[in-house]
């Protein structure tokens, strides 16, 4: 019998052994997976890091041409609101001039003549 149990020991020590060897192969693999994991999260951080100062800049660049921009149009607003600003007081100069001349020759303007908004304009200066 010393015989056979050295040959079902010598089986058993192999099936061990390829159960060790089977094991270990596992835990390397999912180390390996791991470690690969790891890597790529290490080479992303460190990519987006380093695009981060770029992308700072790209970032400053733009805020700079939407300011300029808009303050080019804000400029232009102005231009408008000035322009239409004049035009509304060489208007009012021109009607209170001709509401004189009606007035010196006898003539009144109608109540509806003048609209609302001109009325408490006349009464407030506002």
């Amino acid at each position: 019998m010393n015989g056979t149990w050295g040959v079902i020991a010598g089986i058993v020590g192999s099936v061990l052994g390829a159960t060790a060897l089977l094991g270990a192969g596992l835990f390397a693999a999912r180390a390996t997976k791991a470690a690969a994991r790891t890597t790529a999260e290490a080479t992303r951080a460190q990519a987006q890091a380093a695009a981060e100062p770029a992308q700072r800049q790209a970032d400053l660049e733009s805020f700079r041409e939407i300011r300029d921009e808009l303050k080019t149009k804000v400029e232009i607003q102005n231009q408008r609101i000035e322009h239409m600003a004049g035009l509304v007081m060489a208007y009012s100069r021109t009607v209170d001039r001709l509401i004189h001349r009606m007035r010196d020759r006898g003539v009144t303007p109608e109540p509806g003549d003048i609209h609302e908004r001109v009325r408490e304009h006349m009464r407030t200066g506002t």
